[in-house]
């Protein structure tokens, strides 16, 4: 059976046909690109979770470091600002 040519020469197939066609192209492009990036095989679901665990252990060390940070030098303020009040009381002793 010959395809269907319309008057400009192209090519016309029912809509099914070529919904399957595209879901194989799209099929076989996954594969291949997953295949490039070395996540083709039985184990390529396992590295993927892995992968995932590992950049949200990623995000977890940097937001914990950005509060340690934080706090760090809102603690040097507070006792900076205590050492200034204590020397501007005189608690420690006379000044020079």
């Amino acid at each position: 059976m010959s395809p269907h040519r319309s008057g400009q020469g192209h090519v016309r197939m029912p809509d099914a046909e070529f919904e399957a066609l595209l879901a194989r192209a799209a099929e076989e492009g996954a594969k291949r690109a997953l295949a490039d990036v070395g996540l083709d095989g039985t184990e390529a679901a396992l590295d993927i979770r892995d992968l995932r665990s590992l950049l949200a252990s990623i995000r977890f060390v940097r937001r914990t470091a950005m509060q340690t940070a934080v706090r760090m030098i809102t603690t040097g303020v507070m006792l900076a600002l205590l050492a200034g009040i204590a020397l501007k009381l005189r608690i420690f002793g006379s000044a020079p």
